[in-house]
């Protein structure tokens, strides 16, 4: 198993800002300028099972045959180690982050992202129910495998780990670098304003604002060709980059 420890950093309680919607209304509105927005910050810790994996599932057809689809899949498990973090305002009025700890409702949002410069498209995961129980079987965890529909049902406690499996169909056989992304690691997030975009009293509130997750990139490399698609040729990192990253997006 691969460990990608979380990424804690006190910023991310905190974000300082003008609320625009106030201050393209009347420039003069500076209690509008430079706020802070405080929030409660979770982790978790996210393990893999060395690299992706793929397996073959007769699906059943209209016409009753069954058709051989190649489902690409990432075994992995989260952490709820406790890893949380609070501001608590001092008597001072400043503000101190502490840490905290409570379960956490784990929400996956897995993309593979073909980097090959003549395919550069997303793949976003799917469930495939019948690729389940032959993932089940192959990789004997010893129990619940959760998929991106099931795992999210109920919060993970503090200390507890859950397995879970995401899954691609129809992967250019082509590709030979990717990257995944996996979203619901933590509800750490930055947003952008464009103010040059909002006109007060005629567009609705938040024009021109973007929220962006933080997010974990994991890199891979497929050394193969595109006839004789294999899973032993899939391997974890990529030569001249980081094997992963923190990012947002």
């Amino acid at each position: 198993m691969v460990t990608i420890p979380p990424d804690i950093q006190a910023t991310d309680t905190v974000s300082q800002t003008d609320i625009m919607e106030l201050t393209r209304a009347d420039a003069g509105f500076d209690f509008a300028k430079n706020v802070r927005f405080r929030r409660d910050i979770w982790y978790l810790q996210f393990s893999f099972k060395q690299s992706v994996r793929m397996v073959w599932i007769d699906i059943p057809q209209a016409d009753g045959h069954m058709k051989r689809r190649l489902v690409w899949y990432l075994l992995y498990s989260v952490t709820n180690r406790g890893d949380g973090l609070t501001s608590v305002e001092q008597a001072d009025e400043t503000f101190k982050v502490e840490p905290i700890q409570k379960p956490v409702r784990f929400i996956p949002d897995f993309t593979l992202f073909a980097q090959d410069a003549e395919i550069d498209r997303e793949y976003p995961e799917c469930v495939v129910p019948l690729a389940l129980g032959p993932i089940a079987t192959r990789e004997r965890i010893g129990q619940k495998l959760f998929t991106t529909q099931t795992m999210p049902k109920t919060e993970i406690a503090v200390g507890e780990t859950r397995w879970g499996v995401a899954m691609w169909e129809n992967i250019d056989p082509r590709v030979d670098f990717f990257s995944l992304y996996v979203g619901g690691l933590t509800n750490a997030y930055r947003w952008q304003d464009r103010p040059e975009e909002y006109r007060p009293g005629v567009d609705p509130i938040a024009k021109g604002r973007t929220f962006q997750r933080k997010t974990l990139r994991l890199n891979f490399w497929r050394p193969g060709d595109e006839y004789d698609e294999m899973e032993s040729e899939i391997r974890y990192g990529i030569p001249g980059q980081v094997d992963y990253a923190w990012v947002y997006r």
